[in-house]
């Protein structure tokens, strides 16, 4: 969830203040990076000391940013103005505090409980079969559920970003959708969100390269071999 992007604001002070009650952090480098080029850029560093991590700066834009521990990526989150908050445990990430955080982890909270249900549907496929349930029943039973689940998943998708098309996390959260696929594809999902997007999502750099590769990706698939 991290190649992003950022967009052009007037300069602002920005605060992060960390919790985390993951023992391996302790004594550890956070680092938040944003994109620059190919590569994601280190603006702000600081040590987890008893649990507590503290960083604060001016920023010229409103950017999305990972929190990085070495080179893993923690989590995605927004640089803007005022008190950022961080919670982390072993369980979830939460940021709150500014604006676009908070609209970025309710639609990670709504993600996250449509994932578990996920989870938990495979679980009970696994029941049904030790359960000794014949096979063209639990085919159906399953798959139904699998594909009710996709839908929410796409609709929910689709409503976060066409909502925040004119900010960071419209174009975010769609590279954050498009890094799920192997490599660079054009899904009904993915056409319908550019075709009803405006000029300024569609020319995003990330977005716009993404397409560009996606449907020539697309067109080598269709060519005979």
């Amino acid at each position: 969830m991290v190649s992003l992007l950022a967009f052009t604001s007037c300069a602002s002070e920005y605060k992060i203040e960390g919790s985390s009650s993951v023992s391996r952090l302790d004594g550890k480098m956070l680092f938040v990076k944003v994109p620059s080029g190919d590569r994601m850029l280190s603006i702000d560093s600081a040590e987890v000391i008893h649990g507590m991590f503290k960083m604060e700066g001016i920023t010229d834009s409103t950017s999305m940013a990972s929190l990085y521990m070495d080179d893993e990526s923690i989590m995605p989150f927004v640089i803007e103005k005022g008190k950022i908050s961080i919670s982390i445990d072993n369980a979830r990430i939460v940021v709150t505090g500014t604006p676009l955080n908070d609209r970025l982890y309710d639609f990670v909270g709504k993600k996250t409980s449509l994932d578990d249900r996920a989870y938990e549907l495979e679980r009970r496929e696994s029941r049904m079969i030790m359960d000794g349930k014949a096979p063209d029943e639990i085919q159906r039973e399953i798959m139904r559920e699998r594909e009710k689940l996709a839908a929410e998943m796409n609709a929910l998708a689709k409503e976060f970003i066409q909502k925040n098309y004119d900010n960071v996390l419209g174009p975010g959260v769609f590279i954050m959708l498009c890094s799920n696929f192997p490599y660079p594809v054009m899904t009904p999902l993915i056409e319908e969100i550019i075709e009803e997007a405006p000029d300024r999502f569609k020319n995003n750099s990330l977005v716009k390269d993404y397409v560009t590769v996606a449907r020539s990706n697309m067109e080598k698939l269709k060519a005979p071999h």
